[in-house]
């Protein structure tokens, strides 16, 4: 079958990241890179970083399917906004799935979603749109990961949990059953949750505390 094309948005780390996974997938061809006008013509993992964000529309009239690459850490605001200007622009956003992951028959996945290395999504788990799912991570059965969440690497969500809009887990942290965490919130890398949270803030220990 015919490789789709694909334009990557954001030249960082998290790009070179998903690079890996697009790669292993075989299902689309990197037709290129959006960042700053200061890095055109320069490469990440081979590939030309060909434009900058002023040529999305141009770029939108050439190309169907884009990839959000840029990277989140705590706040989720330019993969938001990127996301909303993108769908103004009706371009297509596809699901990226690595092949090394576990996705049951039974989750959803919402658009422009990445799925990585290892990762692990039960039966019934629900993963929205524009959300990473990073290396190693864990979404337990019937959860709901709702919409620019970012699931750090090796960090696990336990079972019946609802973690809302814009949420960042850190690394290695632990969300136990039946937990429900507000939009916006910060959970520190190697942080144990144990109690809903309802509160914007950045939480942090064993067990969860808000500074």
């Amino acid at each position: 079958m015919k490789k789709r094309k694909i334009i990557l948005i954001g030249g960082g780390g998290h790009c070179r990241s998903c690079i890996d996974v697009i790669e292993a997938e075989d299902k689309f061809e990197i037709a290129g890179i959006v960042d700053v006008q200061q890095k055109l013509g320069e490469k990440i993992s081979g590939y030309k970083i060909i434009a900058c964000d002023k040529d999305l529309p141009l770029l939108s009239k050439e190309q169907k399917y884009f990839l959000i690459t840029i990277g989140q850490i705590k706040n989720p605001d330019k993969r938001r906004d990127m996301f909303k200007y993108l769908k103004k622009l009706k371009i297509e956003l596809p699901v990226v799935v690595s092949p090394f992951a576990y996705v049951s028959k039974n989750s959803f996945i919402g658009e422009g979603t990445i799925i990585m290395h290892k990762a692990f999504l039960n039966a019934g788990a629900a993963i929205r749109k524009n959300c990473i799912i990073n290396t190693g991570a864990i979404i337990e059965h019937d959860s709901i990961v709702n919409d620019h969440c970012h699931i750090s690497v090796g960090s696990v969500v336990g079972g019946n949990c609802t973690i809302e809009e814009g949420t960042f887990v850190g690394g290695n942290s632990v969300i136990a059953n039946n937990i429900q965490i507000t939009g916006g919130v910060v959970i520190g890398a190697g942080a144990i949750v144990v109690k809903s949270i309802t509160k914007r803030g950045t939480y942090v220990g064993n067990t969860a505390r808000r500074l």
